[in-house]
């Protein structure tokens, strides 16, 4: 295990309003997202935009690794979970800064084969304060056929309130353009199915997130932290439902299984 506190990357955005009305069109939210505007939890992850030339891209899609994110020898990246402090509310329309730095490197040897997490925490400032702090946790691994898959964990089925959801493969387009994510696993259904092993195309565990922070915050008011942690991927042709019971949610699988826990922070 190491902590390593890089050098802090640094980018600046004027934080566009069309481009959260565009991401909240798409995810079928009511009401317009103008200039000035409050923006709803997460939808930052659809600003500060890091483009690279197609030179400095891996095989996946995603820019080569060995700058902010440490080169660890797994070419198979997954976004494993996440914690959120919201400080401020964003607002659109004004220019805002994200720090941004690789906070710590775990490896370890499982039932799955060689496994690094890397965890990067950012930081959010606008009109000189700190809005939002988020620690983003990563997961590589080896190449299919390394390992065994491990069983994944069976989800509760206590909930107080669930919803059905499906994800198209417009709508993962639209995430992966909106978040400027390049990986290939969200679009390109023959490499997700025959370099990456799965059984279609992924859908973005930051996606499965934003959904359930909406929930959580139409169901218990503005949220002042919010934790959530990946436990089996979820491919476009999949039904999930997202559930909630109290400050607890999770998105469970048609088979039953857990795809992703969370765990709402409100305010008092």
């Amino acid at each position: 295990m190491s902590d390593l506190l890089s050098t802090p990357h640094v980018i600046t955005d004027l934080m566009d309003p069309a481009r959260a009305a565009a991401l909240g069109a798409s995810l079928d939210l009511p009401g317009p997202i103008g200039s000035g505007s409050p923006l709803p939890p997460f939808f930052h992850q659809a600003y500060f935009w890091d483009p690279r030339p197609p030179s400095d891209l891996g095989r996946d899609g995603h820019p080569k690794v060995g700058g902010l994110i440490p080169e660890t020898g797994l070419p198979r990246r997954m976004w494993a979970g996440g914690r959120l402090v919201f400080e401020a509310p964003l607002l659109t329309g004004q220019p805002a800064e994200k720090r941004s730095v690789a906070e710590r490197v775990t490896r370890k040897t499982g039932r799955s084969g060689d496994l690094a997490f890397v965890t990067l925490r950012h930081e959010i400032h606008q009109a000189g304060r700190l809005c939002v702090t988020e620690w983003q946790d990563l997961v590589y691994r080896a190449d299919v056929g390394q390992g065994s898959a491990a069983q994944p964990p069976r989800a509760p089925t206590d909930e107080t309130e669930r919803r059905e959801v499906v994800f198209s493969p417009t709508l993962l387009f639209r995430y992966s353009a909106l978040t400027f994510n390049g990986h290939r696993i969200h679009y390109d259904e023959p490499y997700a199915r025959e370099v990456e092993g799965y059984d279609g195309l992924v859908v973005h565990g930051p996606l499965l997130a934003q959904m359930l922070m909406l929930m959580a915050e139409a169901a218990l008011g503005p949220l002042a932290g919010f934790g959530f942690r990946g436990a089996s991927p979820m491919v476009h042709t999949e039904l999930a439902e997202l559930c909630r019971t109290g400050t607890s949610l999770w998105v469970r699988g048609y088979d039953g299984r857990l795809i992703m826990s969370a765990e709402a922070v409100v305010d008092g």
